[in-house]
């Protein structure tokens, strides 16, 4: 059984790689880059990105990538840089330094009355500072393909439970089913030996106008009508073949959700039915537990890729 929710959700992270030009050089930054996909259901595929300047134009793979592995559902890609640091001080770079030496006495030429840069300044100047944009080329789509796996993975978690709670209520619905049919006949029965009261009390009030024969037979046909009007074989015949491909669906695996929806409408449509023929207390109290258990199952085919 291969269901697949398009619930899920998905967060890698890489190794991280060194801002500075020294790795062992003290208060170096290390970056690394997080990843989170998250799905909900949606009709059709809906995919939106949230990604860091440096990393757009990577979204064109990253659709393409999702777009294999996804049918269906509403899908979020986001994208992170976390910043950590070693312990200690970074002793800062020469190049930065330089490069601040020059940009204070340039505001100093232009604003003499502004302050010269303390070394608290200069420190936080240089923590600012990653070594340059770094190429995420060879990071972010091996990333990407491992977060499209674990999400796959979590819809596929999720499509299981999802399954095995559907095939629970196609049992709970045959076995309702199986209590409706044989409910017909007696209150068919029912109504019969009812009009055939009817017609004798009728018979003793016509002072022998009407034949005990001619009575008889209305009592039967009037019995008989009831008994077409109140017959819910077809629904119950009908509402089983549903039942059966919706258990195929299941089993088979695959892409069904849209399939398995009109099956639920289907169901639906047969459960009303039966309700509206119902002429007795215990066939409209199974039409009613019928719906309750397919409305049930319509909430969570909803989820189904």
């Amino acid at each position: 059984m291969q269901v697949y929710s398009m619930t899920g959700y998905a967060s890698v992270q890489s190794q991280g790689a060194q801002a500075a030009q020294d790795a062992s050089q003290a208060g170096a930054a290390n970056v690394r880059l997080g990843l989170e996909i998250r799905s909900v259901n949606s009709r059709f595929l809906d995919l939106s990105f949230r990604l860091p300047d440096d990393l757009r134009a990577f979204e064109p793979p990253l659709r393409e990538l999702i777009t294999k592995a996804l049918k269906r559902g509403k899908v979020e890609v986001r994208a992170v840089f976390e910043i950590s640091r070693s312990q200690g001080v970074a002793a800062p770079n020469p190049a930065l330094l330089e490069s601040l030496r020059l940009a204070q006495e340039q505001v100093t030429h232009w604003l003499p009355g502004a302050k010269a840069l303390s070394v608290a300044d200069v420190l936080r100047l240089a923590g600012n500072d990653q070594g340059g944009p770094q190429d995420w080329s060879e990071q972010l789509m091996p990333l990407a393909r491992e977060a499209v796996q674990a999400l796959l993975e979590a819809r596929r978690r999720e499509g299981e439970r999802l399954g095995h709670m559907l095939l629970d209520h196609i049992e709970q619905l045959r076995t309702l089913a199986s209590q409706a049919t044989p409910l017909v006949p007696q209150v068919v029965e029912q109504q019969r030996l009812r009009f055939m009261d009817k017609w004798k009390e009728a018979l003793a009030l016509s002072a022998g106008s009407v034949s005990a024969e001619a009575a008889q037979d209305r009592a039967l046909t009037e019995a008989t009508a009831f008994a077409i009007r109140i017959d819910v074989a077809e629904e119950i015949t009908r509402l089983g073949a549903h039942l059966d491909e919706l258990a195929h669906l299941i089993n088979k695996g695959g892409e069904m959700g849209k399939r398995m929806d009109f099956l639920i409408q289907e169901l639906h449509r047969e459960a009303n039915t039966m309700g509206s023929k119902s002429a007795a207390l215990p066939l409209t109290r199974i039409s009613v537990d019928m719906k309750v258990l397919i409305e049930q199952m319509r909430e969570q085919v909803q989820n189904i890729e």
